[in-house]
């Protein structure tokens, strides 16, 4: 049966390739051309026409495409209390292509702010969402992420001097940001999160090392963090997480299976739907589907591609269902692609209607594999 409550047979991660007008104003607003409330406003209309877009292929969610962002994370991490965007000397190394030279600092004590920006991005696109009659879904980084790209460099020691009193107030700010947006009428957030897939890469783990941080107890500590943000959620608000190797321009960072991380993530964290990544053989196998537990969770299976515009084959992609109901039971599985299609700004290398045709294909194979 199709799933009247998030996360969906037919989903979707969160991001959407930007339409040439918001690059243009971008560009326009950088050489003084334009005011920011001008940007403002063509940001909204776009965002109102995807989300009649997203209704109208048949998806029962809505994203605002990440339109406002310039990165997945860092634009909503640089505005928590206590936390900084600043420009290192290199940017972060994807297979073959280095990004923008932008990252993420903690310089003092961290806090949710009752006015952080992405509250009001919320409740512009809830709004436009109940007009199109579907669930406004908003994403945030998890609160791993903060701690992982940068590990113990990147947090001021004279704040906090060891880092269990960092991980204590990092766990309250995400539960205060939950709060928060479950007040704005938020009932579908995401966690979007890179380290469990680096978790389970040998070279980021080394990486890790080099940084001079260990890694070794770091799957115990993200699971108290992230279970006690969300711990205090009312019934009706669903909160899933996206576990992404990595997404630039078609790119990738880590590879490696999930099954050093599985039994945490699936069995260990309190999370109600799951989007793994498993479009390319990095993935590894379904086996460690076999830790999801047996009840409400759910996994959605990322078996269709962001990161090019061909076009999967509809049975291929029930075969690869079939494959994954051998280890959780199908009513507990749904489709996505594998990740956002514009992770920054830049986007992948593929164009709008290609990404159109892939979301179209998750609804019509959802359809056929669960029924209308």
């Amino acid at each position: 049966m199709q799933r009247t409550k998030a996360p969906f047979r037919a989903d979707e991660v969160g991001s959407l390739l930007r339409p040439q007008s918001i690059k243009e104003a971008r560009a326009r607003l950088e050489k003084g051309e334009i005011s920011a409330a001008d940007l403002k406003k063509i940001e909204d209309m776009e965002i109102e026409k995807i989300v009649h877009k997203q209704s109208a292929i048949g998806l029962k969610l809505a994203t605002d495409g990440e339109f406002r962002r310039s990165w997945w994370h860092f634009d909503f991490l640089a505005k928590l209390t206590g936390c900084e965007l600043y420009h290192p000397d290199t940017g972060i190394q994807f297979a073959g292509v280095q990004t923008r030279n932008d990252s993420i600092r903690v310089i003092g004590k961290l806090d949710f702010p009752d006015d952080h920006p992405m509250l009001e991005h919320f409740r512009f696109l809830k709004k436009h969402a109940d007009v199109a009659h579907v669930t406004a879904k908003m994403t945030i980084p998890s609160p791993a992420v903060l701690h992982f790209r940068g590990g113990r460099k990147a947090i001021s020691k004279e704040v906090y001097p060891d880092l269990d009193g960092f991980f204590e107030d990092l766990a309250k700010t995400y539960r205060k940001a939950v709060k928060a947006f479950y007040d704005a009428g938020c009932r579908y957030l995401q966690f979007d999160d890179t380290v469990w897939a680096y978790l389970c890469s040998p070279d980021e783990l080394e990486k890790a090392r080099a940084r001079g941080d260990d890694p070794d107890n770091l799957q115990q500590i993200y699971a108290r963090v992230i279970n006690y943000a969300i711990a205090e959620r009312p019934a009706d608000m669903v909160i899933t997480t996206h576990v992404c190797r990595g997404n630039f321009r078609s790119t990738w960072i880590s590879s490696g299976g999930y099954e050093p991380v599985a039994e945490t993530l699936l069995a260990g964290i309190n999370y109600d739907g799951y989007f793994l990544e498993y479009d390319s053989e990095r993935a590894g196998g379904f086996e460690p589907l076999r830790f999801l537990p047996k009840g409400n969770k759910v996994v959605v299976v990322g078996v269709i591609t962001s990161k090019f515009g061909e076009l999967e084959n509809k049975d291929d992609i029930k075969r690869r269902l079939e494959e994954a109901a051998k280890f959780a039971p199908l009513e507990q599985l749904a489709l996505s692609p594998q990740c956002g299609f514009a992770s920054t700004e830049e986007g992948n290398i593929l164009s709008e209607q290609e990404q159109w045709d892939k979301l179209q294909l998750a609804v019509e194979v959802s359809r056929e594999v669960w029924g209308k």
